[in-house]
């Protein structure tokens, strides 16, 4: 199915997480909340990885879920940290290779922020981290929880205001791409890409410069866009003659699967 006669028929989210990446729900768990809420189609977009692509795709099937399968692509640009959406991609050699090297680099990131939080006297093990990642690759949430759980914090966000965020003292910045290089592997990899969560950049003239590129889309509708974030968002998309998609960036219970302003 098209991206642009699903976002007219309504009843999808095009941005989940899973256990994949930094979800607390695994790939078919995620299927199966979409059913019960009724949604037709989803996009499983875990970061930098498509590990959880074949199980919701199977899920998908005996649940009468259309699922798409996705990605979100760490990119930077001026500064910025901005997440490219990539849709209906096929694993390519070098799509596969990039996310290897990608992998390989945040498992040995996830070392050397343990390692921080130690030398900060805040003593945690890798293997108290894996509890919190279900045996899936290690995301900066679950080394928050390890923190929580052993006291030193009183919740994730705390740990991620006083100590993981940007430019805090436990924070290890993640490799990342530029916008034309993920751009280019989703093309390249058969997909169609989309500008994430523009009200997450904080400057609009950076937005409009990203949609100066080959994207073929922005997220105009998303969980934490105000309806005067998706009436701005709609006219640049509109602009600059882009798709305009929306989804909740689903990660755990905490959020609403299916729910983000569209209308």
């Amino acid at each position: 199915m098209e991206l642009n006669k699903i976002i007219k028929n309504g009843q999808f989210d095009l941005h989940l997480h899973t256990t994949a990446s930094d979800g607390s729900s695994s790939p078919s768990e995620i299927v199966e909340k979409a059913a019960e809420k009724g949604i037709k189609t989803i996009a499983i977009t875990d970061h930098d990885t498509m590990d959880g692509i074949k199980e919701a795709l199977e899920a998908g099937k005996k649940l009468n879920v259309n699922v798409i399968p996705g990605i979100e692509l760490s990119t930077k640009y001026k500064g910025k940290n901005i997440d490219i959406l990539g849709y209906q991609l096929h694993e390519s050699k070098e799509l596969l290779a990039v996310l290897k090297k990608i992998q390989d680099y945040r498992e040995n990131r996830a070392q050397l922020i343990v390692k921080k939080f130690c030398e900060l006297g805040m003593t945690i093990t890798e293997k108290d981290v894996h509890k919190h990642s279900k045996g899936e690759v290690i995301a900066r949430p679950h080394i928050a929880k390890a923190i929580v759980e052993k006291g030193y914090s009183k919740n994730t966000q705390e740990v991620f205001d006083m100590y993981l965020g940007d430019g805090k003292p436990c924070a290890v910045d993640k490799m990342v791409l530029s916008p034309e290089e993920g751009i280019r592997l989703i093309h390249q990899s058969g997909g169609v890409a989309v500008l994430a969560h523009p009200i997450l950049i904080q400057d609009d003239l950076i937005v409009e410069e990203l949609m100066q590129l080959s994207l073929d889309g922005i997220e105009v509708w998303h969980r934490k866009h105000q309806p005067e974030d998706i009436i701005r968002y709609k006219g640049i998309g509109k602009k600059y003659n882009k798709l305009m998609t929306g989804g909740s960036d689903y990660h755990n219970d905490d959020h609403s699967l299916g729910d983000f302003g569209f209308h």
